[in-house]
């Protein structure tokens, strides 16, 4: 089963600070882990909320609303995505991982599970997305 562990924005993180090159250091060396233990599937930091825009979907009208965004605490800095057994083994590596905004601030990582297609009852459009899924090359 496939997790990702989101990690949640922080006021230095939105104003583009950079993380301190000790923190990238313990972080390769955690990605490592994650890499020699065959869970990891994809992984990485995301730039300031000022940087990106939001797609806001209302009334049948689709409306660009350009960063920054208030509520750091819903944001999202980056994330990993691992396959792992269970609920419970992706917990632990989150366990594992430093601390996403360094030793001393208070940081979050968000766990949250990604829907597979056998999440899903038999349908055609079902059955149209594994078709989909096959022919791009991804297999879940």
């Amino acid at each position: 089963m496939r997790f990702m562990m989101i990690v949640k924005a922080s006021k230095d993180s939105e104003a583009g600070k950079m993380p301190d090159p000790a923190l990238i250091a313990q972080m390769t060396k955690f990605n490592e882990e994650l890499a020699k233990a065959g869970v990891l599937v994809d992984l990485n930091g995301l730039q300031a909320s000022s940087k990106g825009v939001r797609v806001v979907h209302s009334g049948g009208k689709r409306t660009v609303v350009e960063g920054p965004f208030k509520n750091t605490e819903e944001l999202i800095a980056g994330y990993w995505l691992i396959n792992v057994k269970s609920k419970q083994e992706a917990i632990e590596w989150a366990m594992r991982a430093p601390p996403p905004h360094g030793p001393d601030k208070e940081s979050a990582i968000e766990l949250r599970q990604v829907f597979e297609l056998e999440d899903f009852p038999p349908s055609e459009a079902i059955d149209d997305a594994r078709k989909f899924g096959e022919k791009i090359g991804k297999t879940k």
